[in-house]
């Protein structure tokens, strides 16, 4: 009898685990996991500063506290969207009933919390950071303001989290750490532009499979507005400016980075991200998905490939 309570309160607790994984919405986790990395080791780069413990437990307290931030931004958005994840995701743990609503509530003000405390513990520029970012993910969710019913200001409130607020808070936070100056380099300012417009198609992007429940329930997105078609190469050439507008800065050598490598690997993806772009069959959802992820997947890659190019400079 005990061995059996036992095995049952482990699956109880692994289920618990996975609905919290999905919760937390595992692209968005990576992202910010890869941008806390990225931004501390092209910090370590251009200050040429050896790695230390110390540094190592601000880069840990930085990741906990970004972390948290994320699960309260996308937890706050699935607690408003409950019945339109119902017909979008429904997979998602409140809309399949994995999670109530009162445990998603208590998540979400949990993380809130947490990620504000340890943000304040870690130093003024990422608890900036961190506490705007918060902001303008309440704003995007939450009536009665609920940004994301428009679209310009629901694309502009993730690009602009995403692009600049997380890309110059990390950095500043990390030279405030390294006890460096706080002039922020050319090679950060070039990372920021290049993700500003590529969270852009992204934001963009995510309504394409979603449009049944969207429109069910009256959220106007681009989409709607233009046509899945429309929207779907208006991504795929925002996101080819931003790889032609990164090889001309290599080409350029308007910053301290190796342009080579930089030239070299943005040049691959293009070229992959088109191949894979005509495959996509817009009347499946699943493929769509599917797109949707990859281009994460190259959103991800920046913040190894950034990094890479500033050490190899």
């Amino acid at each position: 009898m005990n061995q059996f309570s036992g095995q049952r309160s482990s699956g109880v607790q692994g289920s618990w685990l996975g609905a919290f994984w999905k919760f937390s919405r595992p692209h968005t986790i990576i992202g910010t996991s890869l941008s806390v990395l990225g931004l501390y080791l092209i910090a370590i780069a251009v200050s040429s500063t050896e790695v230390s413990s110390i540094h190592l437990e601000q880069l840990f307290g930085t990741w906990i506290a970004c972390l948290c931030g994320n699960v309260y931004i996308v937890g706050l958005n699935q607690l408003e969207d409950i019945d339109i994840d119902k017909i979008n995701k429904p997979d998602l743990p409140l809309a399949s009933g994995a999670f109530s609503r009162s445990t998603g509530q208590l998540i979400v003000i949990v993380t809130g919390i947490l990620a504000l405390v340890l943000a304040w513990l870690s130093g003024p520029f990422l608890l900036g950071m961190v506490a705007i970012s918060l902001a303008i993910g309440t704003a995007y969710s939450l009536p009665p303001i609920r940004l994301k019913q428009f679209p310009f200001w629901a694309a502009l409130c993730i690009f602009s989290v995403r692009g600049t607020v997380v890309n110059l808070g990390l950095f500043l936070h990390f030279s405030w750490v390294l006890q460096q100056s706080q002039a922020i380099p050319p090679v950060v300012w070039l990372l920021t532009v290049f993700v500003l417009v590529f969270t852009f198609a992204i934001a963009i992007f995510k309504d394409i499979p979603d449009i049944e429940g969207d429109r069910q329930y009256n959220i106007t997105t681009f989409t709607i507005q233009m046509g899945a078609q429309a929207v779907f190469n208006l991504a795929l050439w925002v996101l080819t400016v931003c790889y032609l507008g990164i090889i001309l800065a290599g080409v350029l050598r308007i910053a301290d980075i190796n342009a080579i490598f930089l030239v070299i690997t943005h040049l691959v993806l293009l070229v992959v991200m088109w191949l894979q772009s005509w495959a996509v069959d817009l009347q499946d959802k699943s493929a769509i998905s599917r797109f949707y992820q990859f281009i994460w997947k190259l959103f991800f890659l920046e913040y190894l490939m950034f990094p890479i190019a500033c050490i190899l400079a």
